[in-house]
């Protein structure tokens, strides 16, 4: 296998570009609230319900907030709310319909539905722990953990551990790894509500190596680290939510027009894994990059601090 140094600091940029962690242009539109100093993730943290107002994502997924979000409920036929004590089971109505969809697919594929993580807080908005996106109400965690059981108690909620579909060595997926994960993240790209899906790399190596002819739906699917224990969908910005910032760079710019099985995708398990040496540079103080918890509500769109002061 060829592996290629240049590859290495394009892909990673544009790999939080498409998670919605990297630099964006036209977003920081500074509030006229008297919260412009205060940390905006402790605002909207301390936040227990939707603000009653028409549903509009606001902003992009790594700074925003959302407006008349609602709750996923904790129970359903097909599908349960997990961590319930973190009350992030908030989202965009089409985020809810969304999963509600895709868990009886979940059923059709012979679990008992999904367990579903985070979306967002009731207000969206930066939150105190875990996530630079997740902030318009339009991204959702879910659960790789076959479902079994639609009867959880709260308890079980919180302990339950999550599990790996990632080989120890990073770069294979390992025996945890069905079928029916990918059928499932199939309908799920399929979808047309869904912008794109960010999953580990070696779950989409599987996916490219078994897909077929029918390979369209894979350009959706995204490679990145940390999704292992579960794969992170995320929709488009609803119609009607004019505040909303459409993700860039877009799937099909990531893969080139193609499905993005190729040497981009390789290199998560090759250089990403195991970097050439670089050449010897003067070592310079690393800047801090500012994320989602160091955001005051002046960094937010306008509009986010009418949705905090909302009833």
């Amino acid at each position: 296998m060829v592996r290629t140094r240049s590859l290495l600091i394009p892909a990673l940029m544009l790999a939080l570009a498409a998670c919605g962690d990297g630099p964006s242009d036209g977003e920081s539109v500074a509030s006229k609230s008297g919260h412009d100093g205060a940390k905006a993730n402790q605002l909207f943290g301390a936040i227990r319900d939707a603000s009653r107002q028409s549903p509009a994502a606001i902003g992009s997924y790594a700074k925003g907030c959302a407006a008349g979000l609602v709750q996923l409920p904790e129970s359903g036929p097909t599908w349960q709310a997990m961590r319930l004590s973190r009350n992030r089971n908030w989202g965009h109505p089409e985020t809810i319909a969304f999963v509600e969809r895709l868990s009886r697919e979940a059923v059709r594929q012979g679990w008992a539905g999904l367990y579903i993580g985070d979306i967002s807080q009731p207000r969206g908005g930066p939150m105190t722990s875990g996530h630079q996106s997740h902030q318009t109400g339009l991204d959702a965690d879910i659960w790789l953990y076959p479902a079994k059981r639609m009867d959880l108690s709260r308890a079980e909620r919180e302990s339950l551990s999550a599990i790996s579909v990632r080989s120890a060595d990073q770069r294979s997926v390992n025996r945890n790894w069905t079928p029916a994960h990918m059928a499932i993240m199939k309908a799920a790209a399929k979808d047309p509500a869904v912008d794109r899906i960010f999953v580990t790399a070696p779950a989409k190596i599987e996916m490219c190596r078994t897909a077929g002819r029918d390979r369209t739906w894979l350009q959706k699917i995204r490679p990145l680290y940390g999704h292992h224990y579960h794969f992170h969908v995320r929709l488009k910005c609803p119609r009607g939510s004019r505040d909303c910032q459409t993700q860039r760079p877009t799937v099909a710019d990531l893969s080139n027009g193609g499905d993005g099985c190729d040497e981009t995708l390789t290199w998560w398990v090759t250089d990403y894994l195991d970097p050439p040496e670089a050449p010897a540079e003067p070592a310079k103080p690393a800047k801090r990059k500012r994320g989602a918890r160091d955001y005051t509500m002046a960094d937010l769109p306008r509009q986010c601090a009418r949705v905090l002061a909302s009833d």
